[in-house]
């Protein structure tokens, strides 16, 4: 576990200043356009380049040196920053330019977490996959309880141009865990001489590149499970999407309120880690992701329905709460039905379809919200006669609709896989 740790370390620090700037780009951006649209299309922008690139990430992965491939991802995010920087300084800065960035980082970000989420297997044992990824859930959630209190504070006295030089610091933090740790890999020609015996030799590019969609269709059990988790996060991340906006609407554009819900969102998340961690998760994976789903589900409902801080924050804490249980579960199953030999592909098509139904969500959020949810609320239409006595007329009503009913979709995902026998077998068909 110590050269997994300091790895570890590494991304908390990065993330913590990646997290910063992208507090502070979001205020900017709302402050500029007022528009979930324009702040969806942010996150759009950055889904649609891994779609594309997971279709080559999984074989350059299997192929590459694993820890080069991660130090490349860290330098073209921090090139991308200092282009950002320079833009803000120098007055130039558009909406247009945070979606190329966006674009850029997306493409390689999607090979450098593939290259550090195959390499999991490679530097922790079997024993230990629960515990790395309750780790990996703190980089997350961790950087949110720092970084947007920082941000928060730092915004109104730095400004942009104060925060991302910030960011850049912790790329090189970053970046030196990784020169000086020696990542194993997997040997290509033991890889090779395996699936020859186990799927068969592999001599074309389209075989190669639909190799890992193929792996997971041809099990039941790996295919229900892709099938679940990709509708959970489908709902997930199209409320998601339209959360920030949302928050920033209802409260009256108050910035300090949403730094204080993605503070407690990873307190949340770091305590559901922390107990994940000592806990070491439930015996049963599955039934540990279907439980989060369910949890997370309801949280959200909760928080959708609010309108104001008392009701947002805890129901916040209870959300995040759930996603080191669900994540770390729905990952270690993934690691311990693939064998490592195989996981860059197959993890690179597991990562491919959650992507692509990602950017179809982030792209539907901001259509919805902007286009027909958002009007029909705030005017006398069959929708708000129903729903204005739950959410209200004013601005974020409709986002709220949305929200909610996303958060509903969440459980329900999780409840139906209670009955799916087919992700019940999924542990006993473990390489």
């Amino acid at each position: 576990m110590r050269k997994f740790t300091l790895i570890w370390f590494g991304q908390l620090v990065s993330t913590i200043g990646s997290y910063m700037s992208d507090f502070a780009l979001t205020l900017w951006a709302w402050s500029l356009t007022g528009s979930a649209t324009a702040l969806a299309l942010v996150s759009f922008f950055f889904l649609v380049p891994r779609i594309f690139i997971s279709l080559f990430a999984g074989i350059l992965v299997d192929r590459a040196n694993r820890k080069h491939l991660m130090i490349l991802g860290d330098a073209i995010a921090a090139i991308s920053t200092v282009a950002i920087l320079l833009l803000h300084l120098t007055g130039q800065l558009a909406i247009w330019h945070l979606y190329l960035a966006a674009s850029i980082n997306g493409g390689f970000g999607q090979i450098q977490q593939l290259a550090y989420s195959t390499s999991i297997t490679l530097l922790v044992s079997p024993q230990n996959y629960t515990r790395a990824n309750s780790m990996n859930s703190v980089v997350h959630y961790g950087s949110n309880i720092i970084a947007p209190a920082i941000a928060g504070v730092l915004y109104p006295i730095i400004g942009l141009g104060g925060i991302l030089p910030i960011d850049l610091a912790t790329f090189v933090v970053a970046i030196a865990t990784l020169v000086w740790i020696r990542i194993p890999q997997v040997e290509v020609e033991e890889a090779e001489g395996a699936e020859e015996a186990e799927v068969g030799r592999l001599n074309t590019l389209w075989q190669e590149i639909t190799f890992g969609i193929r792996y997971i269709w041809q099990r039941d059990s790996l295919r229900t499970l892709l099938v679940v988790t990709a509708l959970f996060w489908f709902a997930h991340d199209l409320g998601g999407a339209i959360s920030s906006p949302m928050i920033l609407a209802r409260s009256n554009n108050n910035s300090q309120a949403l730094s204080a819900i993605l503070s407690i969102a990873g307190i949340g998340g770091v305590t559901g880690a922390v107990v994940l961690s000592a806990w070491g998760g439930t015996k049963r994976r599955v039934n540990g992701m279907l439980a989060g789903f369910m949890g997370a589900g309801v949280a959200k409902t909760i928080f959708g329905l609010g309108q104001n801080l008392t009701i947002w924050l805890p129901a916040q804490f209870c959300s995040s709460l759930n996603f080191p249980l669900l994540g770390s579960s729905e990952t270690a199953l993934w690691m311990e039905a693939v064998p490592p030999r195989l996981q860059g592909r197959v993890f690179a098509a597991n990562s491919l379809v959650l992507e692509l139904v990602s950017a179809i969500a982030t792209l539907m959020a901001g259509l919805l919200s902007d286009g027909i949810l958002e009007p029909a609320m705030q005017s006398e239409t069959i929708l708000s006669s129903l729903f204005a006595p739950i959410f209200g007329r004013s601005a974020g009503a409709g986002m709220a609709l949305l929200y909610v009913s996303c958060a509903i979709a969440m459980f329900l995902a999780g409840a139906i896989g209670y009955r799916l026998p087919q992700l019940k077998q999924l542990e006993s068909e473990a390489y």
